[in-house]
């Protein structure tokens, strides 16, 4: 007969607070097999006393043959589990991103025409991303702005251009979704994805520098480069093709 694998977990319980790490141990305790004798710390002073004794920091904390582990980023180091650096680069926003936008664009194009793939599905995509990239922007435009004055040209003339950039790409998205007022979404989209594009151009393929992009919002940890050009990019190609493509094609968009 084998012995039951047994683990020891300490973590703060109050009506006020379960702490959601304390839960993410619990889980990985019994999917890796333990059997989780699970201590519940009731209140402040409880969890005070607790890390007082054990000479920790933080809750939960986790003991398997009586030997202390740690909390839960040392528990999946334990098992041999990757954890995640806070600090690390990273595309998953931006993955992320323009893969509910295409989904969204593929959605609309079904919902319309009864078709996934068309010049409509095409030109959602970018509308509803540039909405996508305003929202993430617009979360804390104060963040964006500093993050955006590392490296756009114009804003570092002007510095209200900083905030202004969010509003005007998210004005820009949802005008070309619904058609309305092109003449006031192609140019605003052209202007901004022109100067954007010269900017990042400037700052990573000329300069050299290496900076954090803030087309996902303020905390990005998204690198300036290829996907912010994109970005950038990707309006101007949008405000064109609004402005030469051919007159009566079937679309969504200018409908």
């Amino acid at each position: 007969m084998t012995t039951a694998k047994t683990a020891v977990l300490h973590r703060m319980v109050t009506p006020e607070h379960t702490c959601p790490y304390g839960l993410k141990a619990l889980d990985l305790l019994k999917r890796k097999g333990f059997e989780v004798e699970d201590h519940h710390l009731e209140n402040r002073e409880q969890t005070e006393a607790f890390k007082a004794e054990h000479n920790v920091k933080t809750t939960p904390q986790t003991f398997i043959d009586g030997k202390r582990v740690g909390g839960y980023d040392d528990l999946r180091r334990y098992f041999g589990l990757k954890v995640k650096d806070k600090d690390a680069v990273t595309y998953t926003p931006v993955i992320a991103l323009f893969a509910m936008a295409a989904a969204m664009a593929l959605a609309t194009s079904w919902a319309v025409y009864d078709q996934l793939l068309t010049v409509a599905a095409a030109e959602w995509f970018v509308a509803f991303a540039m909405c996508l990239l305003a929202l993430q922007k617009l979360k804390d435009v104060d963040a964006f702005a500093t993050m955006f004055l590392n490296y756009d040209l114009l804003a570092k003339r002007w510095v209200p251009y900083a905030y202004i950039y969010a509003y005007a790409e998210g004005l820009a998205g949802v005008l070309m979704v619904s058609g309305a007022l092109m003449f006031v979404s192609i140019p605003v989209a052209l202007f901004i994805g022109t100067v954007g594009a010269a900017s990042v151009f400037k700052a990573v393929y000329i300069d050299k520098r290496e900076l954090k992009c803030a087309c996902v919002g303020g905390d990005s940890k998204v690198p300036l480069g290829f996907v912010s050009l994109t970005e950038n990019l990707m309006m101007v190609a949008m405000a064109v093709w609004m402005l030469l493509k051919p007159a009566g094609m079937a679309m969504g968009i200018g409908h």
